[in-house]
């Protein structure tokens, strides 16, 4: 006995081979857009006999006067269908929007007969004359309506639309088409890269493109993806980051440079992990991180503007005022600029903990050579540490503890303590003047240990001029001074190489040409990273890194 889907299938291919029997073609190719009408365009140029925008009813006799007796042609996917006999409605989707198909058999004659063709997920072609509905809905009466495109198969259930997720990310056409949101998050993204573009175009940046393929790990200290190129018989890394080539331009002469591309990661995958990424690096010459705060600043208000006005331009308002309520920060109020050790011991204060945490940080430190007398002894400050308040409870001692096994440097220890201690409280901490909101936060001054291709502070080596910046406590930019002096580079390079040695597979390579591009003099710089997938994420209010990429990597299916 037949599924239901089986018997579905069936049916559509029954109807495929008897267009073909009556000299149908149910794929066709051969089209005439010459005359074609998007959605938008229809309803703009009906615009003045609309009577209620919000509900978009329109004017039955404003809409006769306007179209003045043309007929229309439109193109697109059915996605809704109501009636069967005599007169039937259709839905249909551009890439503009949804506009009312009616069709009348006393109006359509014998090209009635057409509609038997017809499924929902087809695309068609339909010509007509534009009415208004009793309800009062702009639509087309057809006198046409030919299938370009047969859907073998049924979209998901109107109402529902594609519930189980690891269905709708492993089947994305059918999830984009089932829940246009989804679609919706995706123009979003686009409109994001638009507006990135525009913004460093306008700021004298030339987008550039270097290699994806390389024979070293650099830019970042990341554990990379190897591939293997047969004609040269080379092993190869995907590239982790584009840093160390976009700043051999800023030594060849391009004093601002910027690139978006994708960059791969071999790392776990989460809400906010994705193996291969979308990155926006740029470099300006004569400009520290401080110069960046501010275009850092300007850039994200600029951005979320640009995505306001174009996704209200192409008919999302009510979508784009949606994400704007819901987003748990702000961009309006001037982001907060808060020093790694000043944001730890602040931390430490909100959790009525003292100094004496960072005091103990190497003797915190646990694994398995830790000796148990030692461990007793800090199994008793965290049980102590852990009444003093609500939230020193809920700090992650135990990965704390851990992570600080496998530090070398105090600088290590400090941002080991700022991961588990401040990070995951920056959203409740940093606030809008009323409270409502979180503010963006920039996490400046980095141990110069765990910054190795940022330049130390003139006022206290043991820092670099760094910053990180969270929104809503996710981090989505990382930005510094770059070093330009190569002897120094080269130093953090041979330290970067022993910890490789020593088990660390999240380092970079020592790279000779990047130290001899240095020696031929780089202008002094700041460079800024910015993960496009996190930030269309924050400003589309969506809870997994997953919704804002088209494709996301899965596991193969069984």
């Amino acid at each position: 006995m037949e599924s239901g889907e089986e018997a579905l299938l069936l049916a559509r291919r029954q109807k495929l081979e008897s267009m073909r029997e009556r000299g149908k073609n149910p794929f066709a190719n051969a089209v005439d857009t010459s005359d074609r009408k998007l959605v938008a365009e229809l309803r703009a140029g009906f615009a003045p006999a609309l009577l209620d925008a919000a509900e978009l009813r329109y004017d039955a006799e404003r809409v006769t006067t306007l179209a003045g007796g043309r007929s229309f042609h439109v193109f697109g996917r059915l996605v809704a269908r109501r009636g069967f006999g005599k007169a039937s409605f259709f839905r249909l989707r551009d890439r503009s929007g949804e506009l009312q198909l009616f069709a009348k058999q006393d109006v359509m004659g014998t090209a009635f007969a057409a509609l038997e063709d017809v499924d929902l997920a087809d695309h068609v072609e339909a010509r007509g004359r534009a009415m208004v509905t009793k309800t009062g809905e702009l639509s087309l009466e057809l006198s046409e309506l030919r299938v370009l495109s047969k859907a073998m198969r049924p979209l998901p259930d109107k109402w529902h639309g594609m519930t189980d997720a690891d269905l709708r990310y492993r089947h994305r056409y059918v999830d984009f088409v089932a829940t246009p949101e989804a679609a919706a998050v995706i123009r979003a993204r686009g409109v994001i890269v638009q507006g990135l573009r525009d913004f460093l175009d306008g700021e004298g940046f030339l987008e550039v493109e270097t290699p994806t393929l390389g024979t070293l790990v650099g830019g970042a200290t990341a554990r990379p993806f190897t591939t293997h190129h047969n004609a040269l018989d080379l092993p190869l890394f995907l590239r982790v980051a584009p840093e160390l080539y976009l700043k051999r331009l800023l030594v060849g002469g391009f004093e601002r440079v910027y690139e978006i591309g994708r960059c791969y990661r071999n790392e776990g995958i989460s809400t906010r992990h994705n193996p291969e990424f979308t990155l926006l690096e740029f470099y300006q010459a004569y400009a520290t991180y401080d110069t960046l705060m501010h275009t850092t600043e300007a850039l994200f208000r600029y951005v979320d503007e640009f995505l306001t006005t174009t996704l209200e331009e192409l008919g999302f308002g009510t979508l784009v005022k949606r994400w704007h309520a819901e987003r748990p920060f702000t961009l309006a109020e001037p982001f907060a600029r808060v020093p790694m050790r000043t944001s730890v011991e602040r931390s430490l204060e909100r959790a009525s903990l003292g100094s004496e945490v960072l005091d103990r940080l190497e003797a915190l430190a646990f694994d398995n050579k830790t000796k148990a007398a030692a461990h007793a002894d800090a199994d008793g400050w965290v049980a102590i540490w852990r009444t003093r308040s609500e939230r020193a409870n809920r700090v992650d001692w135990p990965n704390l503890r851990r992570a600080l096994a496998a530090c070398g440097s105090a600088g290590e220890r400090l941002f080991v303590a700022y991961e588990y201690l401040v990070e995951p409280f920056l959203a409740e901490d940093y606030r809008n003047a009323d409270g409502t909101k979180s503010v963006p936060v920039f996490i400046i001054d980095y141990p110069f240990e765990v910054s190795p291709l940022a330049r130390k502070k003139d006022a206290d080596p043991t820092l670099v001029d760094r910053f990180e910046l969270f929104v809503d406590g996710r981090e989505l930019c990382n930005a510094f001074s770059e070093l330009n002096d190569p002897a120094d580079q080269e130093a953090r390079f041979r330290h970067q190489v022993e910890l490789k040695n020593k088990g660390n597979a999240e380092t970079m390579d020592y790279d000779a040409d990047y130290i001899l591009a240095l020696e031929h003099g780089m202008p002094p710089a700041a460079g800024f990273g910015l993960g496009v997938d996190r930030l269309a994420m924050a400003l589309t209010c969506q809870p997994s890194i997953r919704d804002v990429i088209a494709f996301p990597l899965m596991r193969p299916e069984e």
